[in-house]
């Protein structure tokens, strides 16, 4: 857990030494491989996972069969469906997308803990807070600026969360296709072709072998309507 401190992802941040002790006290280990699922829609939701390597995905699956991506989870996070002391199942996928090392932790043995434990019901309560207000602001990029503004919107996130300066350029080390940025944004592939052609043409950003350099992160904040909001809320 030491080593995870220095990370602003996930859970680990919000969490005092302490806590953190206590919440892997109740955890057990499986190692997952890429493809394989933590979860599916409507699967019970009984667990909660906490990713000690490795990253996962959760998507939403439409009723035309559409796969929108609403999260990339990684070292730090912990995935599962917020219901403690209520029964309720998942409405939500989460995929593996590389070959991970998961902590695995039981409904059952979280309420035990926070019952018991004050100052963790507290910052489990904070850490919740934090997962909402993430939620609302990717909710507030698809519906308010147009596809433009959401694909804005999700390349600062991007860089946010594998971003790496160099040469005042920021390389974002994490390789996507169109088609897996199509699905985090509700677009379609070719949408997204042009929108990443037009932001090419005005030098606002590049791709070199699968990984895009933003040479211009105002433009796109500019475009998203970015309200500057903490890293460990813009975030993939």
């Amino acid at each position: 857990m030491e080593a995870l401190k220095n990370r602003v992802e996930g859970i680990v941040p919000v969490l005092s030494e302490e806590s953190l002790i206590k919440l892997e006290s109740i955890m057990y280990t499986r190692s997952l491989e890429k493809g394989s699922f933590l979860f599916r829609e409507s699967d019970p939701a009984d667990k909660l996972f906490f990713i000690k390597q490795g990253r996962v995905r959760t998507t939403k699956t439409s009723d035309s069969g559409r796969i929108l991506t609403m999260y990339l989870h990684q070292q730090g996070d912990l995935i599962g469906q917020m219901d403690p002391f209520h029964d309720s199942v998942h409405n939500f996928s989460a995929e593996v997308t590389e070959n991970s090392k998961i902590g695995i932790i039981q409904r059952k043995d979280l309420e035990v803990l926070l019952w018991q434990n004050s100052d963790l019901a507290l910052e489990f309560m904070k850490w919740m807070g934090l997962m909402h207000r993430m939620t609302q602001t990717k909710f507030r990029d698809l519906m308010m600026f147009g596809k433009t503004g959401a694909l804005c919107s999700m390349l600062i996130r991007l860089s946010n969360s594998y971003g790496t300066t160099k040469d005042g350029r920021i390389h974002i080390e994490l390789k996507m296709n169109n088609t897996e940025m199509a699905d985090m944004i509700g677009a379609t592939r070719e949408s997204v072709n042009r929108m990443l052609g037009d932001l090419k043409k005005e030098h606002v950003l590049e791709i070199h072998d699968g990984c895009v350099i933003i040479n211009d992160i105002n433009y796109l904040r500019d475009v998203c309507h970015c309200e500057n909001c903490p890293k460990e809320i813009c975030r993939m």
